[in-house]
């Protein structure tokens, strides 16, 4: 049986890959549907209405299922991890608790009225309820980051005994909430995510304007994938770019609050100046790969920008080695090479928004099959860019839980047996795959069934007995 502390790190580790699929998608949708809403009351023209249901199906199923698996990560804390939520339960309890109170009941109340309400409440309350759906996804993620932002750079608190066990007592609220790290999270997480459905969006469209515009077939819909297409690459233009220039203060923090993280992301083991950053490394050997050291890797890169980015604009500086701390290293590997893939998906995002762009602008942009195909094999890649970058951040946190308060193998549950955790372990992973699997189906079924039909569209066939204060038909 596997060791208990290392099977609950991998029962949270998969649990969390797949459930934040769900989040990125229903976080990411949020803008647009309150855009898609806004343009159909405003206008009524019918394909913002198309849009609008459209696209509000995939985030109503993506709800769904993130909150089916988001609800049993935080059962994980008292199963698997009880010593740490002992601990830490004065602080990390409270955000995770406001997000359900506040947050998720916000979300789940207006998402009744704005996924069935359409033809019961007026145009104002219906805006309304698109509003707070979407506030509601971002305020979940305001909580979940508050908390796992103070696990990176814990503020406010001190440690005190009770019944002979250090736990953590909350002493400054707005210190701990408001942490350094938060705001690097926070706008980092949510751009991942809206750029990570634009890419979803651009994707699915591109293959169905590749089919009738450079195959030649007939595309029954094809003016809904165009709009499609060109909303998207919008959203890629704004979101792509951002994310690599915040992409780089966010590492210089990193450098500066966790400098141990820092030398993972770069394979730095001694304490050096001038270190490269590799754009591209390419390993020569095994040992490359299990063991990656920054100056004895092949690969093209930037000479002295690792130094760079850590000081914010000096090539020479130190850069402190992963041999130079007391504590053991995190799992440089898995780091370094995540942030690689990670750092190279960000700059593909950013050619394909401007080569997008730039084909938009020349008035080619439904005829250029090399890009469609480029978007249809993207249209996943933003999502597994944000599975890369949580795994540098929780990864190369490691030893710590709590970083420089508690390692992570002091916060398991003491009487946490290897079999129990093994068996959990193989429980979840056939559930939480087969949840993804069936999510995947029912997302593939959406997009195969396209979008409502125009005599089905509210704007072609209005209610009739409709009160314009209200919206509310005789019927009802």
């Amino acid at each position: 049986m596997i060791d208990p502390v290392i099977a609950s790190r991998l029962q949270f580790a998969l649990t969390t890959i797949v459930h934040i699929i769900f989040p990125v998608m229903s976080m990411g949708l949020a803008p647009f549907i309150v855009f898609f809403t806004w343009k159909d009351i405003r206008t009524g023209k019918p394909i913002y209405e198309r849009l609008r249901r459209f696209w509000t199906k995939i985030f109503a199923i993506s709800f769904v299922v993130g909150t089916v698996t988001g609800i049993v990560l935080e059962f994980e804390f008292g199963t698997n991890f009880a010593a740490f939520s002992t601990a830490a339960g004065e602080l990390f309890g409270g955000p995770l608790a406001v997000e359900g109170m506040m947050a998720f009941m916000l979300e789940a109340t207006f998402l009744g009225v704005f996924v069935f309400g359409r033809e019961k409440v007026g145009d104002a309350l219906y805006m309304i309820s698109a509003v707070a759906v979407g506030l509601g996804t971002w305020l979940s993620a305001v909580w979940i980051l508050i908390a796992n932002s103070w696990m990176q750079t814990p503020r406010g608190y001190e440690l005190v005994t009770e019944n002979g066990q250090q736990v953590v007592h909350l002493v400054d609220p707005v210190a701990a909430y408001l942490n350094p790290r938060f705001g690097y999270m926070f706008v980092h997480m949510q751009n991942a995510a809206v750029e990570s459905v634009a890419l979803f969006m651009a994707g699915v469209a591109a293959y169905y304007v590749f089919r009738h515009h450079v195959w030649g077939y007939q595309v029954e819909d094809v003016d809904f994938w165009e709009t499609t297409l060109k909303i998207a690459l919008v959203g890629l233009l704004l979101t792509a770019p951002l994310q690599v220039l915040h992409g780089d203060m966010y590492g210089r923090h990193v450098a500066e609050t966790q400098p141990q993280k820092f030398a993972a992301m770069e394979a730095v083991w001694e304490t050096d100046s001038y270190v490269p950053e590799y754009i591209i490394a390419v390993p020569t050997d095994l040992g490359d790969i299990t063991n990656p050291r920054a100056k004895e890797l092949f690969g093209i890169g930037i000479p002295g920008g690792a130094s760079w980015l850590a000081s914010g604009g000096d090539p020479t500086a130190e850069i402190r080695g992963l041999n130079s701390f007391e504590t053991e290293a995190p799992p440089v590997a898995i780091v370094f090479w995540a942030f690689r893939a990670m750092v190279g998906l960000g700059f593909w995002f950013v050619l394909l928004a401007f080569w997008g762009g730039y084909r938009w602008y020349s008035g080619e942009l439904f005829e250029d099959g090399l890009l469609h195909k480029a978007l249809m094999a993207s249209s996943l890649l933003g999502i597994l860019a944000t599975e890369l970058g949580w795994i540098v951040t929780e990864v190369g946190r490691q030893p710590w839980v709590i970083q420089g308060v508690m390692r992570t193998s002091e916060g398991v549950s003491p009487g946490l047996t290897g079999t129990e955790a093994t068996l959990t372990l193989g429980g979840f992973a056939v559930v939480y795959l087969g949840l993804l699997a069936l999510y995947t189906y029912v997302v593939a079924r959406i997009i195969r069934s396209g979008p409502p039909p125009l005599e089905a569209l509210r704007s072609s066939t209005p209610p009739t007995g409709e009160v314009a204060s209200s919206g509310v038909t005789n019927d009802d």
